[in-house]
């Protein structure tokens, strides 16, 4: 009888503690990390829920003989695990748009869309400040100009401030 009632009280507390967990209204910042090499996106992270958000992000590219931007936008799901942990799993797309120029003065222009799915883990701290490590494996549809019609992987770690 003693561990039935253990049981009961350690799931009721479980439960509890569970939907306490609130995700922040806004957070907005940086998410560092590329398929490609290192890059950079600015982030925002809007709730829609007690335990929904959508996040938007914008990378962009630029190099010598390169420029580019990526524009993402994901619905995501986030559920506790310990504490101010949290791990999420979301799926949206976006567009992009590039240029390279290849030697011998010749441009290479593309615009494609993306599919992406995307799942991680965060901690919030008590202080306004959320980081992040996520997977985004993302499917582009293009013209096959400069082959973006691939499958990437996107691992980026996450840095926002919370408001």
């Amino acid at each position: 009888m003693k561990k039935l009632f253990l049981l009961s009280v350690a799931v009721l507390g479980f439960t509890f503690a569970a939907s306490a967990q609130e995700i922040s209204e806004n957070a907005i910042g940086l998410r560092l990390g590329d398929s490609d090499g290192f890059g950079a996106e600015i982030s925002y992270q809007r709730a829609l829920g007690d335990s929904n958000r959508l996040e938007l992000d914008l990378g962009w590219r630029d190099g010598k003989n390169y420029d580019g931007f990526k524009l993402a936008g994901l619905y995501q799901w986030v559920m506790p695990l310990d504490g101010n942990f949290n791990w999420y799993a979301g799926v949206g797309g976006g567009l992009g748009s590039f240029s390279v120029n290849v030697p011998g003065g010749r441009d290479i222009t593309d615009t494609f869309v993306f599919a992406a799915g995307d799942v991680g883990i965060e901690y919030n701290f008590d202080i306004p400040l959320l980081l992040s490590l996520d997977f985004r494996p993302e499917i582009g549809f293009g013209d096959d100009l400069y082959d973006n019609n691939d499958l990437d992987f996107d691992i980026a770690l996450g840095i926002r401030y919370q408001f």
